[in-house]
């Protein structure tokens, strides 16, 4: 099927929370602002970002408490002393933790939620009106949001599925669901002051939708028929990948599974309400493990790796035509990497998103795969690595020998230009239409800075800049590139 296509361009993948700001964590202030400059004095076309919304249980991003709200980490709290809601003293008094390198997420919790209680007690009041037509322009979501979180603070943040049966009272939740409703309100003036800054600037916001939703969520609390569940609101099988050349026992992810034939029946209108949020907030989607659309592998409840697992059929061509008919200008890229069969290639193809190509998958010395540059449509994106991989200096001293000399070999690396410049260079001058770089290798840093190791819990997440990490020549170095490669 036709689509929306995207230019031939560059950008860069950094998540919110990795921007230098201060107070323990990236935010949607004035290091936002300034990386948005970057980019613009680098030639770059797009900052693609990590989901952004509010986040659980081991800090994932693709873990989140809605799959429609925003994290409230992010509300730069300089903003807030800007508007009056905060004194700078408040803020300053609080410990972040001690390396402006790494989030410390549970300090940014301790620290975070008493400051942005205050900014609610003295704002509350002075904006009700416009926080309560922001909360009508959003009530397809945001009522279930707010009362799903007042609920869990009222529980000790709990999971929903261990909440006791009677009722709790709604005029004791009545502070906290405005409390919830401030913070998006929040979020979301923060949000658009800066999309709209970098649209202005030519830069172009890529989202990324995780394909499953936490089973503690908003969403599922709120719309349990849309999932696999039973008379008790336990899953009937969870989300997962089956066993591969990276693991025996494939990765258990644990998210509910959707009642894809009670959606279609629908039109597929949870769906439509959820890309419909998502693309107000983002210039383009990133929409990811899309082979889960063809099929899907369920994993029996309980189970403790997800070997046992089964295939089953996903939505396929039925979802796409959804996507094109309500959102005929969408700007998609599918994520297509793992085991990817002729099923799933042929819904692509009906697609029309591109795919992406990761150089980092490129360079097994035994065999030439799909990865490499040269065999690159260019209806493609092509990534240096991505969050999940290391660093293009951490892959170098942490790959087969043979793959890395491979590497060395096609890019023709050497230290005279830098290696991860060879390789930016070598991603740079494909025939992909879109190139995007990690931050971290655009900044020449080692695996110390990989962002996440799936199957791993703890150290994720927490890398970021510190002010100063960006050298003056960087956005010079890397405009010459997009000049130099027609991005």
């Amino acid at each position: 099927m036709a689509g929306a296509e995207m230019k031939r361009a560059a950008g860069v993948l950094l998540s919110v929370s990795s921007l230098p700001s201060p107070y323990g964590i990236g935010a949607l202030g004035r290091c936002a602002f300034e990386f948005v400059d970057f980019l613009a004095q680098s030639g770059q076309s797009y900052w693609q970002m990590l989901p952004v919304g509010p986040i659980s249980y081991g800090d994932s991003p693709y873990q989140s408490f809605s799959t429609f709200a925003g994290n409230p980490y992010y509300i730069d709290l300089e903003l807030l002393i800007q508007d009056g809601l905060l004194l700078r003293s408040e803020v300053e008094e609080v410990r972040w933790g001690d390396d402006p390198r790494r989030v410390d997420y549970g300090a940014v919790y301790r620290g975070r939620f008493p400051l942005l209680e205050q900014a609610f007690e003295r704002g509350w009041k002075r904006e009700r009106d416009a926080v309560e037509q922001f909360a009508e322009r959003h009530r397809d979501w945001l009522p279930d949001y707010a009362r799903f979180m007042a609920r869990k603070r009222f529980y000790g943040m709990r999971s929903w599925t261990q909440w006791p049966k009677e009722a709790v009272s709604e005029a004791l939740l009545e502070r906290d669901v405005r409390f919830f409703t401030y913070l998006q309100f929040l979020f979301d003036r923060q949000w658009s002051a800066l999309k709209a800054y970098a649209n202005k600037k030519g830069i172009s916001i890529i989202g990324d939708l995780p394909i499953y939703v936490a089973m503690d969520s908003a969403d599922v609390w709120a719309c349990p028929e849309q999932f696999q569940l039973d008379q008790d609101n336990v899953p009937r099988a969870v989300s997962g990948v089956p066993p591969d050349g990276f693991s025996d026992e494939g990765q258990l992810w644990g998210n509910p599974l959707y009642r894809w034939d009670r959606m279609e029946a629908d039109g597929f209108a949870w769906w439509e309400r959820r890309l419909r949020g998502n693309l107000e907030r983002f210039d383009v989607i990133r929409l990811d493990h899309f082979r889960g659309l063809e099929s899907y592998w369920a994993v029996p409840q309980g189970a403790k790796t997800a070997a046992g697992g089964h295939w089953e059929p996903g939505p396929g061509k039925a979802f796409i035509r959804m996507i094109h008919e309500k959102f005929p200008s969408t700007l998609m890229i599918a994520e297509d990497l793992g085991y990817v069969t002729r099923q799933v290639r042929e819904l692509l193809d009906y697609s029309g998103f591109p795919g992406m190509k990761v150089l980092e998958f490129a360079f097994d010395a035994r065999e030439n795969g799909d990865y490499l540059p040269y065999r690159y449509p260019e209806n493609c994106v092509c990534y240096a690595g991505t969050h999940d991989n290391s660093t293009i200096l951490g892959w170098l001293e942490e790959a087969d020998p043979e793959d890395a000399d491979m590497a060395r070999r096609y890019f023709g690396l050497n230290r005279e230009e830098g290696f991860h410049w060879g390789f930016l260079r070598g991603g740079m001058s494909s025939g992909a239409r879109l190139f995007i770089a990690q931050m971290q290798d655009c900044l020449g840093l080692g695996g110390e800075a990989r962002m996440n190791t799936p199957g791993v819990l703890g150290g994720n997440w927490q890398w970021r800049m510190a002010p100063g990490d960006i050298p003056p020549e960087l956005a010079q170095r890397l405009r010459e590139f997009t000049q130099l490669y027609g991005r």
